[in-house]
């Protein structure tokens, strides 16, 4: 049979991930597709404390603000028609008042500081080199909450900036959690924007300082997975993107997420997997009838999977699963 596209031979790791291990995923948008595909399948993760981060220096910010566990105070924020924000967050994390932003705020912060402490591993997605900061104050921003674009100044990180930063950055992550294994990528939605050469020599740039981190700290603890040429090579076609045609599509996040499953998650989690997965689909399952037995049968053998689960796998969090077919059993017997 002819092949008709270049296969990307991704490299054998020294390490995979499990059920019991505890995973942050920092970064861009498209660390939000691995990391919720992993959240469905009930791993223990923690997903952008801070929201979606596009550029290595805001990461970067952001877990040195979760390692010192920094709690931000009015000064840190501003306010934006009648809710108020902050630079360094996603703009889902504002609030009403300065008040409900702060606890909304300093909560992400209390909650990431713990359990990247206790973190296995750390996958971080680079999405642009790309950066804006405040013309009034010089703050480089993770996210520009839609004030005029005069309001920044604008331009492209260098190689020697971003190896520079994370060098000292690691250096501290290592002191604070000395068993945190990084899986670096960088993510295959483009940043046309910055012009398609823009975007080119933006992906280049992070693809490099990648590759000298790497390079220096040694792959025992230090990774990189190539989301990026999976896309660029496999997936060369518009087939594989959204209607705005920037961003993936069902089909290549899934595609991507099973070569990440092959090559990053051990055999034993991959068995756990597919039972969770049965679960869920139980779950979607909608019956023509529910006042009949076979849909009471149907739950209580679900609910007995539930509780197995939890007895041979106490770190799995079923809670919301349980809910629902109790609720359900309960339905039945009304």
């Amino acid at each position: 049979m002819n092949q008709y596209f270049t296969e990307i031979e991704i490299e054998k790791y020294p390490w995979r991930m499990g059920y019991p291990d505890k995973i942050m995923f920092m970064g861009s948008c498209f660390t939000e597709n691995i990391g919720e595909k992993m959240e469905e399948l009930k791993f223990q993760t923690c997903i952008n404390p801070f929201g979606i981060i596009y550029n290595p220096m805001s990461v970067a910010a952001s877990l040195r603000k979760l390692i010192e566990k920094r709690y931000y105070t009015e000064a840190d924020l501003f306010e934006q028609s009648g809710r108020w924000g902050s630079y360094d967050f996603h703009s889902r994390y504002s609030g009403s008042s300065a008040a409900d932003a702060l606890a909304i705020m300093n909560d992400q912060v209390v909650n990431g500081h713990s359990f990247l402490e206790q973190a296995d591993y750390l996958v971080i997605t680079f999405g642009t080199a790309w950066v804006f900061n405040l013309k009034a104050t010089g703050k480089l921003v993770a996210n520009c909450h839609k004030f005029p674009a005069s309001d920044f100044n604008r331009f492209r990180l260098t190689f020697e900036q971003i190896v520079s930063e994370f060098r000292d950055l690691l250096t501290k992550l290592q002191k604070f959690n000395p068993n945190l294994k990084l899986l670096f990528t960088v993510s295959p939605i483009r940043h046309l924007k910055d012009g398609a050469t823009g975007n080119q020599l933006s992906k280049s740039t992070l693809l490099l300082a990648v590759d000298q981190l790497i390079n220096d700290q040694g792959k025992a603890y230090y990774n990189y997975f190539p989301s990026y040429e999976l896309v660029m090579d496999e997936l060369r076609d518009y087939r594989f993107y959204g209607a705005d045609l920037v961003h993936l599509s069902p089909v290549a996040v899934d595609h991507i997420w099973s070569k990440f499953n092959e090559s990053l998650i051990d055999d034993k989690a991959g068995k756990l997997m597919s039972r969770i997965a049965k679960l869920r689909k139980a779950i979607q399952h909608r019956p023509f009838r529910k006042d009949v037995p076979e849909y009471e049968d149907f739950l209580t053998k679900n609910m007995s999977l539930l509780e197995e689960l939890t007895i041979n796998f106490p770190y799995l969090n079923l809670k919301k699963e349980k809910e629902y077919f109790r609720a359900e059993l309960n339905g039945c017997k009304k």
